[in-house]
């Protein structure tokens, strides 16, 4: 197989994002928009990735750097179209014989599958493949013009006449060809135009002029969907959410309000798990067969293991830990705590830092006093302990296996197994004390 290599475009200045973050940086579906653009460089083989970064992003640098190793960036400065961007990565392919896919860091969508063709179109003896897709609105998009099969033009909307127009036929942007074809063709495009910039697409005329074979393969119209702003960021999310839902429910997984579902770009949910209405994904989550998530549940950074059952209104947090048929319930919050086999919090708790074994029960209003304004600190209750409502766990704790603590309980020491422990303060009743306190401050008040 020829070499690969890809160029991916991320020094747009994305100002109608509105935000201070870059805008390759926004996330879909908890993942920035570049990391999806050099997954789908890497999906394809390409062994060599650059991303071509503006001056202004450090942290956009950064970061490739830190996913893609030094070398990984090329920086246009000043911005001056796509050609401009494609050729500022031309030092860092210097001495790279393969073919080159150039692409869009805002384009999150685009998969290495939607991308195959155009290497498949080279295999076949394309000189130059573009990737096209079938608008439903053309609108501001480039028109491409054929010839047969060939492709000999692309046409920007507001050059195309009323004929050209009416093609539906669009340009994604997005490139195929060998390297050193592709930064010679670049070399000789203008800037005779409004902006006086230099654009990938006049490639494709060049390349036809010469007598060069140019196809186009075609993608789905979403699949070339662009973010430029937060409304095309969040229709994106919505694209991405609706395709990741299907491929559950496919999976076998249980979801009978899909679309009120908000998955995480890494979420992994096994076929025979149930996932009811209203719930968020966040990173880092796993849910095995049989395991119920039940509704206006959060989780991060978990994972829920068979016969499990999450909410409704649970949260867990990075760490949570649920064993085969243990129960979360409703205003629970898991954090760093692995909850063994059977165990139940069922109301209104907080476990962090800690570990619950098998069969405990865990009553309602319990806390793990896990922090002390410095540190974390751990508590751990035994295999089918009882910990009363309203417990205060004190870490660093045990509660030994099979021991109870009395409700309303502030537990600062260890409780040996199968014990009882009771931690408050003795009750004192003081007969008709409520009356005489009521009549005086009615007097007070009269008084006033």
């Amino acid at each position: 197989m020829t070499r690969r290599a890809a160029v991916i475009l991320a020094a747009g200045q994305g100002t109608r994002m509105k935000s201070p973050t870059p805008k390759v940086l926004h996330a879909l579906a908890g993942r920035a928009m570049v990391d999806w653009a050099i997954d789908a460089a890497e999906g394809l083989g390409c062994e060599k990735i650059v991303v071509v970064v503006s001056a202004a992003a450090p942290e956009l640098t950064e970061r490739v750097t830190r996913r893609l190793g030094p070398g990984a960036t090329a920086v246009q400065d000043p911005p001056l179209g796509t050609g401009h961007a494609v050729l500022a990565a031309r030092e860092a392919l210097a001495g790279f014989d393969g073919d080159v896919v150039v692409s869009y860091a805002d384009g999150p969508l685009l998969r290495s599958a939607d991308v195959q063709p155009l290497f498949d179109l080279r295999a076949q003896g394309a000189d130059v493949a573009v990737l096209a897709f079938q608008a439903a609105d053309p609108g501001p998009y480039g028109r491409m013009l054929f010839e047969g099969d060939a492709l000999v033009r692309i046409v920007e909307a507001k050059d195309a006449s009323p004929e050209q127009l009416r093609i539906t036929a669009c340009n994604s942007g997005v490139i195929a060809a060998p390297a050193a074809l592709l930064f010679e063709l670049l070399g000789r495009v203008g800037n005779d135009n409004a902006n006086r910039e230099y654009y990938l697409v006049d490639v494709v005329a060049l390349a036809a002029a010469a007598g060069l074979k140019v196809r186009a393969a075609f993608a789905p119209e979403e699949a070339v969907q662009g973010v430029n702003s937060q409304a095309e960021l969040a229709q994106a999310e919505a694209v991405w959410q609706r395709r990741r839902r299907r491929e559950l429910l496919d999976a076998g997984v249980a979801m009978p309000a899909p679309e009120t579902v908000h998955l995480a770009w890494d979420t992994r949910i096994a076929g025979g798990a149930v996932v009811e209405p209203y719930v968020v994904f966040g990173p880092g989550v796993e849910v095995q067969s049989g395991a119920v998530i039940r509704a206006f549940s959060h989780l991060e950074g978990a994972i829920v293991r068979p016969g499990a059952i999450v909410g409704p209104y649970a949260r867990l947090r990075p760490g949570a830990d649920i064993g085969e048929e243990a129960h979360i319930g409703n205003f629970v919050e898991v954090k760093k705590v692995k909850v063994g086999r059977g165990a139940k919090a069922n109301h209104l708790t907080y476990l962090g830092d800690g570990t619950v074994g098998e069969k405990a029960n865990i009553g309602a209003g319990t806390i793990f006093c896990n922090y002390d304004g410095f540190d974390k600190h751990e508590t751990h209750v035994g295999a089918g302990a009882f910990i009363g409502s309203d417990t205060a766990l004190v870490a660093p704790v045990r509660v030994g296996d099979g021991a109870y603590t009395g409700s309303g309980s502030v537990i600062t020491r260890d409780v040996a197994p199968d014990s009882l422990a009771i931690a408050r303060g003795q009750q004192v009743e003081k007969p008709g004390w409520a009356a005489r306190f009521r009549a005086a401050r009615q007097a007070r008040k009269k008084a006033k």
